[in-house]
């Protein structure tokens, strides 16, 4: 300012210049306020959608569980937990950004410029966790909120703690759900360093970050449960002994029984096949064949699951000896066999095989009461419609003119769930540089017609981020997204559209999503 006696001209000069600098004051923090506005709504919008995910793999584990009760209920019991922590500590935070709001007559309708004063405002920060605003004496709302940050991660590292596969998760809760710092900021303890004297909006901001963080990892821990558990769960969800074994043969001819477990495995753990030879993880037995008439194949299989638990299955299968070839053409009977499989496909042309044992194959006929059958000579094409079972009926005349009609019964069953995939695995890890190169396939595994899978779109989400919507199957133009990945991390390929050639028009089942882990 002008030194000396100054002029009325210099005087309003001067107080000008003075409201000017106020001016420009207040429109720097309003910048300011719109940043940690906008900041939180993100992390806000964020929250929500990860709430939203969770509950969609909280289902998915509730499935396997009732599935698989001996290798998921532990599971679904450590998220339960988990789930309740972060629910009191999240819905307790919820309350307070709440009263806050209200103490500071902030309503979040209003633009910046309306609600400035409000969120500017330090008092309802300053008077909600300090008592009489003493920056020395917390109060009971920041001393229960401090009990929940800490009852929240000590069940972490209490439930997780020894899991090799949860380490990342462990290390990233100490590090983002505290309520004390390891050394003072500024010399400000966590909670003078968060609220005391801060405006409304930095105290909103400060309370949903600790929200966020919460779910995240509470969706992240979800992730590692379904990964932690895929193996044992491709190998061994349902169980079943699978018989191999002729349903005719011929009378004193060698015949031989195979036993196998579920998917055939060439090394089965604790594998026992009593009154079998075990041969490549296969239970072999030559059949009876000495005298005519219906014979049984049967017997119990074990083997040892994932847990040490041994597994016992039974097996039993049915045949018949039938007379040699000296005596065929006086031998009255019929044989029926599906080409792919010992079940007809819901909605397929299957492709079938039948014979009568000395009749003219020209004049054989099938036949099979709610399916649509085409073909002829020995060869048929059966589409079967709704229901469990279909009977097949081969009729045609025997050498001697004699009418012969059998009915085989078949079971009927729906088209597998088609997976999606990466590198040829729904649980997949690379690094974040490595992912924008890879693409999204969907397959049917181990089903033997000819199908083939075309990716519409998808969704992609990394954590902190909303899920983005892909068209096509390339990730290529998620690069922004995993830039900032870190070992440890975990994306999601979800909610993938595709169509199918060769199901006949069929409504494609949900598909899974798949996991990538960031190495």
């Amino acid at each position: 300012m002008a030194q000396g006696k100054q002029t009325p001209r210099q005087k309003m000069i001067n107080l000008m210049y003075l409201v000017f600098i106020a001016m420009l004051a207040m429109q720097i923090d309003q910048e300011i306020i719109r940043s940690y506005k906008d900041t939180t709504g993100s992390l806000e919008e964020t929250r929500v959608l990860t709430e939203s995910n969770n509950a969609i793999f909280k289902k998915t584990l509730e499935v396997k569980a009732e599935k698989s009760p001996e290798t998921f209920t532990a599971p679904l019991d450590n998220y339960k937990g988990l789930e309740a922590k972060a629910d009191d500590l999240v819905g307790s935070i919820e309350e307070l950004k709440r009263n806050l709001s209200k103490d500071a007559e902030y309503d979040t309708k209003n633009e910046i410029q309306e609600s400035f004063a409000a969120l500017n405002n330090t008092e309802p920060s300053t008077n909600m966790f300090f008592v009489g605003g003493d920056e020395t004496k917390p109060s009971k709302i920041a001393l229960d909120l401090k009990t929940k940050i800490d009852a929240f991660r000590n069940y972490v590292n209490q439930t997780f703690g020894s899991n090799p596969l949860m380490k990342a998760l462990v290390d990233r809760t100490n590090q983002q759900m505290i309520s004390e710092f390891a050394k003072p900021k500024n010399n400000k303890n966590f909670n003078q360093y968060k609220f005391y004297n801060q405006p409304l909006i930095a105290a909103l901001s400060n309370l949903e970050v600790i929200q966020s963080s919460a779910r995240g990892i509470q969706g992240d821990a979800l992730s590692v449960m379904l990964q932690e558990k895929v193996d044992a769960d491709i190998k061994f969800d349902a169980y079943s002994a699978i018989v191999s074994a002729p349903a005719t043969v011929i009378q004193g001819e060698p015949a031989q029984g195979k036993v196998a477990i579920g998917n055939y495995s060439s090394n089965v753990p604790g594998l026992s096949m009593p009154g079998l030879t075990v041969e490549n993880g296969q239970g072999i037995k030559n059949l009876e064949t000495g005298t005519l008439g219906e014979k049984t194949f049967s017997g119990e299989i074990s083997f040892t699951d994932v847990n040490g638990k041994v597994i016992p299955l039974k097996y039993n299968h049915t045949y018949k000896v039938i007379a040699g070839a000296q005596e065929l053409k006086a031998q009255k009977g019929a044989l029926v066999t599906a080409d792919k499989m010992n079940v007809l496909y819901r909605g397929l042309p299957n492709p079938i095989s039948g014979s009568i044992l000395g009749a003219d194959m020209s004049g054989i006929s099938l036949s099979a009461p709610g399916a649509s059958v085409s073909g002829g000579g020995g060869k048929w094409t059966v589409t079967p419609g709704g229901g469990s079972t279909v009977t097949l009926t081969i009729s045609g005349r025997d050498p001697k003119g004699g009418v012969i009609s059998q009915a085989f019964p078949f079971r009927i069953k729906s088209v597998p769930a088609p997976v999606g995939q990466i590198q040829g695995n729904y649980v997949v890890s690379m690094p974040a540089s490595s992912i924008p190169n890879q693409k999204v396939s969907v397959v049917m595994p181990d089903f033997d017609f000819p199908v083939s899978f075309t990716v519409n779109s998808f969704m992609f989400r990394v954590p902190g981020k909303a899920g983005m919507l892909i068209n096509g199957n390339s990730l290529s133009s998620v690069a922004n997204l995993t830039k900032n990945l870190r070992n440890g991390d975990i994306a999601y390929v979800y909610n993938i559209n595709a169509t199918a050639t060769g199901l006949g028009g069929q409504t494609l089942k949900q598909i899974p999503p798949v996991v990538i882990n960031v190495q």
